[in-house]
């Protein structure tokens, strides 16, 4: 009967101390993610702080096309107003086609190109968006590794025994990056 309940004990001992090392991993993945959306956040919130500017930029050299900046303006306010990261994932991917939309819009407007401000704000939003991309990407591959540890065996049973849920919180492309943006040099003002 000592035999059993000894056999049982080290069992027992084996499975918990084998799921310890599992349960810090998915802590430490879990927190990764949260780590990562900070720094995505980070430079979301750099373009977010940019856009004022440039829009005011844009405005004394391209009245009419007030529907653009409106736009950029609207989506920087849900921006900051989001609560979620699902909310403020969906914001930042549609002010990302409105500011191409922008971009194009400049083309039009020679003078503004040249002007010290403007090429100025934009090399700023420039290097934000790929700083952004770069931190998109990162937070992604943190989402994935704690998803193949959360979903993987054994780890999928102390996950799922502590509320480690897999995570559908990736950032993905709209569906309108498919297509190339169509450009027209032959607008004139």
């Amino acid at each position: 009967m000592k035999k059993t309940w000894l056999s049982i004990g080290i069992v027992l001992l084996l499975v918990i101390g084998g799921s310890i090392p599992t349960y810090n991993a998915l802590v430490r993945r879990h927190e990764t993610i949260a780590e990562q959306w900070a720094q995505v956040e980070t430079v979301l919130q750099r373009r977010y702080d940019l856009i004022p500017n440039l829009v005011n930029t844009v405005k004394g050299y391209a009245a009419h096309e007030a529907g653009v900046l409106e736009e950029v303006t609207r989506l920087r306010s849900q921006w900051g107003a989001a609560k979620t990261v699902d909310e403020k994932v969906a914001t930042a991917q549609q002010l990302e086609g409105v500011l191409g939309r922008l971009m194009i819009v400049l083309e039009r407007y020679p003078d503004l190109k040249a002007n010290q401000n403007f090429l100025a704000l934009q090399d700023e939003l420039a290097g934000t968006e790929n700083r952004i991309a770069v931190e998109r990407r990162r937070y992604n591959e943190a989402v994935r590794n704690y998803n193949v540890l959360a979903r993987g065996f054994p780890s999928n049973l102390i996950a799922k025994l502590t509320g480690f849920a897999p995570s559908n919180a990736y950032f993905q492309a709209e569906a309108e990056a498919q297509h190339a943006p169509k450009v027209d040099f032959s607008t004139t003002r």
